[in-house]
């Protein structure tokens, strides 16, 4: 009997992990300059917690920093019951609407401050990331 075999995306090289950790730790130097709650997702066991900015390193040889925005359990939760339920999405639920569009306009703050700080960044892909940034590095 054969074994599955699945092809696993390569991780990438350690000196490049390490470029990628001291680019999320900046991030964060920054955005808590700016005044935003931050905490680094990857290093404190995921997404899910506290709410405000959460930077993590995505290890995968196509990977990099991400920054994405987290909501408070209180908004969290009910928005993920009724879309797990099912919803219309031509006129979504209140709750539903309104934790889409904070994350959209967080995504869009974060775009801006980030940039200002003299990031290179841009909106990640939305089926891999979500409404992460993706934070390419520094401008030149």
């Amino acid at each position: 009997m054969n074994s599955p075999r699945f092809d696993l995306p390569s991780k990438a090289p350690s000196e490049l992990i390490a470029e990628w950790n001291e680019l999320a730790d900046r991030v964060c130097r920054e955005l808590a300059v700016a005044g935003l709650p931050v905490r680094r997702g990857d290093l404190d066991g995921g997404l899910l917690g506290r709410p405000g900015a959460i930077v993590h390193v995505d290890r995968l040889l196509e990977g990099g920093v991400y920054v994405d925005w987290g909501v408070d359990e209180e908004l969290r939760i009910p928005a993920l019951e009724l879309f797990a339920k099912g919803i219309d999405y031509t006129d979504p639920p209140p709750v539903v609407r309104h934790h889409r569009d904070v994350h959209q306009i967080m995504q869009d703050a974060l775009l801006g401050i980030l940039a200002s700080a003299g990031f290179q960044v841009e909106e990640s892909d939305p089926f891999t990331h979500g409404s992460a940034v993706y934070v390419r590095g520094l401008r030149p």
